[in-house]
Parts: C-alpha cells; structure tokens; sequence
C-alpha cells in the first residue's frame, strides 16, 4: 500500500519487492522495461529495477503524484505477486537522476551475493530497505 506518499508534496520514492509469475520471460521483461520507460519520461519518475531469481526489487522517484499513480498500477498488474512496499516517503534529491528506469540482474550483479557479502544481516525492514538502494545505487552505468 501506497499511503505515506500521498501526504507528500514535491519529489518522493518507493521501493518495493515482488515475485515475478513463473511464466515471465526475456520478452516479458523487455517489454516491462520498455513501457516503464516511457512511462516514467512522461510522469518525470526516475529509477531502478532488479530482477533476480524470480523476484524484483524496483526504487521509483519523482513527484508523488506520480508515484501513487504508478505504484497503483504495480499493484493491479498481474506479472507480480506477493508485493511488499518496503520504504517509501519524501525524498530531498534524486538517486537516479539519469535514468527514466535503470535495469539489472544476475547477470550484472547479484544483489543476493551483495548481501551475502555485506554488513547488511540485520532483518530491520527499513536497514533491509537501504541495503537493497545500496545495491541499485552500486551498479555500474
């Protein structure tokens, strides 16, 4: 649920995690990427997907209004299940400024190994949160 950003004015984020439906494929996530991309240069929404192992972590910025809007359709969109919003609010300046939707996986870096090797063992949601925005904001360009 997106309820913290509709109190927000100006620029904010979330990041949420979900299980991908077993019957995506690279065509699926091409054409994920492909529309979120548009979508995102229409609405002024800059941000990071990672897909691996079957789930997705996605960190979206950019004015609320915007937000709530996308973070609704995430919700109703049937490519996911299980979805967690696991931080959102407002947000002073952007972490991906340049990018309408930065993708990754696997086969770039595994945020799986980055935590394995990473102080990050805690379970405080919000600690989790940030190790998994670490990770985004680690990927090289």
């Amino acid at each position: 649920m997106i309820n913290r950003l509709e109190a927000v004015e100006g620029l904010g984020f979330f990041l949420y995690r979900s299980a991908a439906q077993p019957w995506l494929d690279g065509s699926d996530m091409q054409d994920i990427l492909e529309a979120a991309r548009r979508r995102n240069q229409a609405l002024g929404l800059t941000g990071c997907l990672h897909h691996e192992d079957g789930m997705f972590f996605q960190w979206l910025e950019g004015p609320a209004p915007a937000l709530v809007q996308v973070g609704n359709l995430i919700l109703r969109d049937r490519r996911h299940q299980e979805i967690t919003f696991l931080d959102q609010g407002a947000l002073e300046h952007r972490l991906f400024q340049d990018w309408r939707m930065r993708f990754s996986d696997r086969r770039g870096a595994s945020l799986m190994d980055w935590f394995a090797g990473s102080d990050n063992s805690t379970v405080d949601r919000g600690d989790y949160a940030g190790g998994v925005v670490s990770f985004m904001m680690s990927l090289s360009a």
